[in-house]
């Protein structure tokens, strides 16, 4: 495999990028091809079979395109499907899950809040975060229904968008939360908002540089990183043929990239047996 063969990236819409940014802060040399899944999203609201079918189909697009490595850039997918694809190919597979860990190490009240969507906040993974990390610390999960489609139709703080944040950080708030999970990739596009109604004395922890270190980690420990200097692209696929959809990525992207609809193949209902 050659190093200079682009990292695959998916999301089920436009909140990956905050992860591929990252990525791309981290490792100019890479080059990313990133697809939102926008047609589809959001998953959290999806059951999860629907997810795992999705994420083999677009995994598979992926390694057919010749990725070296899988970023599954979104927390719900991570928790339903990571084991299985993991299972189903060979190559390296970074998740993204939830910053349990971090927050409650950072919490001075001993209090943590999850903003997350339903799926993320119902998934034994979740559960199983919080069983290792939290020890004597209360960790509140907080299901966000519709957030994650504000950041999909681009309304990071509209009245509608502000009235929503502040109605899942109020409960939060009340019971001293003094640190708040972003549990969702497309919540960092919200940081100035949800900062904004959270106040000074609460802290967001956004997971997105850790996974961009994880991913180096593991390039480098299979010889697949590319030095400083490479001519590196950048590929931003949606499988919502809309031109508004191809606009958003662009714009929330916020640097040149090549931006396009997805191969119609894998745009409709999934298409790949889940394995056994």
């Amino acid at each position: 495999m050659s190093s200079h063969q682009p990292l695959g990236i998916f999301d089920s819409g436009v909140g990956g990028l905050s992860i591929a940014r990252a990525v791309h802060r981290l490792m100019p040399a890479e080059s990313l091809l990133y697809i939102a899944d926008s047609r589809h999203a959001p998953y959290g609201d999806k059951p999860l079979e629907f997810i795992l079918q999705r994420a083999l189909t677009l995994t598979d697009y992926l390694v057919g395109q010749g990725a070296k490595a899988i970023v599954v850039a979104c927390n719900t997918a991570t928790l339903a499907t990571v084991h299985r694809l993991r299972e189903h190919f060979a190559l390296p597979i970074i998740g993204v899950e939830p910053g349990v860990k971090p927050a409650v190490l950072g919490s001075r009240s001993g209090v943590v809040g999850v903003l997350a969507t339903r799926a993320t906040v119902a998934s034994p993974g979740t559960r199983d975060l919080i069983r290792r990390f939290a020890g004597e610390r209360r960790v509140l999960l907080q299901p966000c229904p519709g957030l994650a489609e504000r950041v999909e139709r681009l309304e990071l703080d509209s009245p509608d968008t502000r009235a929503l944040v502040r109605r899942y950080l109020t409960p939060l708030l009340a019971a001293g939360v003094d640190t708040l999970v972003l549990g969702c990739t497309h919540y960092p596009f919200l940081t100035p908002l949800i900062a904004d109604e959270a106040g000074p004395g609460v802290e967001l922890i956004d997971t997105a540089d850790a996974v961009a270190r994880q991913v180096q980690r593991r390039l480098l420990q299979r010889g697949d990183l590319n030095p400083p200097g490479c001519c590196a692209s950048v590929r931003l696929l949606s499988s919502h043929a809309d031109p508004a959809a191809q606009a958003l990525l662009r714009s929330l992207w916020g640097r040149h990239a090549q931006v396009a609809a997805l191969d119609e193949t894998c745009c409709l209902a999934p298409a790949l047996t889940a394995p056994a």
